[in-house]
């Protein structure tokens, strides 16, 4: 009968030995393996004499060293399917991985910079296919976040769009991603919803609303958007009692759009004095008259602002029924603007997304790690016209 010989090491000895390997060419990584592979075999051992069961062979598995991809031999039972505690551990750091490869890529870097980082970190070059594929638990948060439930009540909400170049079939065009943003009872904000539409309809505005009431969205007290086709009448019918605020910014723009460059700096200076937000004296119908005369007065030289006289452009003052103290902060989208400035940061370098599946990913991704929007904004108490919180 043959005898097996051990081999009996004392701990000064174990410690050189390891140092050596260690100064190796790669060595800390083969101090790894060893060192994983060593705490398998013996958890095994342990699970083997307690479940009297014996070993069956490894299976590999691969993990991240060093700046290197490791490859390691997994220890097997014959009966009792031995799972080493440290594949957990293994996996959480996999899933790490796949976290910090989607926070690079939602920072603003390409996939194919996001391949070279992990290169230079684990060791291994990802192609810009296998980066993608990192990405599949960042898709099921940010469409789970998308479809969450609501609230039932929104006093404000924001709607505003940016345009992102994005390819649709074999073509390239740049379309609308509206963001609608909200202001909660208790004055912080959340984003509701991302929307894209190749063509912007009155029908598109009804469908997502309905889609904001079956998340739960039962009453909203005033829409601040721009003059978007239909968004007034969808909103009205969706909700009633709705109010509805066009953005000024936009306005200023579309009537300075119509002016010689010459005249811009006047007619920049009279819109101050049509468009106020600090006299608490104000009213719809004083504002409504001043715009007016303003158009009057200056339509004379530019006949094209005659149209904007008409009803609908009443929608740009509806801020002036509420507070003075909070009327900047609901006579623009502004607050959606600066979410809109995040996008671009992201999407920048990317040049055209690949599909809107993947832009909405990605403005999902940004619009609902926003941290500003967990402070809340303490003067829009000042209007008691909505139902804050105390």
């Amino acid at each position: 009968m043959k005898t097996k010989n051990t081999l009996h090491f004392t701990q000064e000895q174990v410690t050189k030995i390891l140092s050596d390997v260690a100064e190796e060419k790669d060595g800390f990584n083969k101090v790894l393996k060893l060192s994983l592979e060593a705490l398998m075999r013996a958890e095994r051992k342990i699970f083997n004499e307690t479940n009297n069961d014996v070993g069956n062979g490894y299976r590999f598995r691969k993990t991240f060293g060093m700046n290197k991809q490791l490859k390691l031999q997994v220890p097997r039972s014959r009966y009792h399917h031995f799972y080493p505690v440290l594949l957990a551990v293994l996996k959480d750091q996999e899933q790490e991985a796949r976290e910090i490869a989607f926070k690079l890529y939602g920072s603003g870097l390409t996939t194919e910079q996001v391949g070279e980082i992990f290169d230079e970190i684990y060791g291994k070059k990802y192609s810009t296919s296998q980066v993608s594929r990192l990405f599949e638990y960042a898709r099921n948060d940010v469409k789970e976040w998308l479809e969450r439930p609501l609230e039932s009540y929104y006093p404000i909400i924001y709607i505003d769009a940016t345009y992102i170049s994005t390819r649709r079939g074999n073509s390239v065009s740049k379309e609308a991603y509206f963001t609608i943003l909200g202001i909660l009872p208790d004055r912080t904000r959340e984003v509701l919803s991302i929307v894209n539409f190749p063509t912007e309809s009155a029908t598109a505005w009804q469908e997502i609303l309905k889609g904001l009431k079956e998340r739960g969205v039962e009453k909203i007290d005033l829409v601040v958007s721009d003059a978007l086709t239909g968004i007034e009448e969808s909103m009205a019918s969706a909700f009633s009692g709705v109010s509805h605020q066009f953005c000024v910014f936009h306005l200023k723009k579309n009537v300075l759009s119509h002016i010689k460059p010459k005249d811009k700096p006047a007619i920049i200076e009279e819109l101050k004095e049509v468009i106020k937000v600090d006299d608490p004296t104000d009213t719809i119908e004083k504002a409504w008259s001043r715009w007016i005369n303003f158009i009057d007065k200056h339509s004379v030289k530019y006949p094209l602002l005659k149209k904007m006289k008409s009803e609908r452009y009443r929608h740009y003052f509806t801020y002036v029924k509420y507070d003075y103290r909070i009327r900047s902060m609901i006579y623009t989208t502004n607050w959606i603007e600066r979410l809109n400035r995040d996008y671009k940061r992201t999407t920048r370098m990317r040049g055209a997304l690949p599909n809107p599946d993947a832009t909405i990913l990605l403005l999902g991704y940004v619009a609902m790690n926003k941290k500003a929007y967990k402070r809340k904004i303490p003067k829009l108490n000042y209007d008691k016209s909505f139902q804050w919180e105390e």
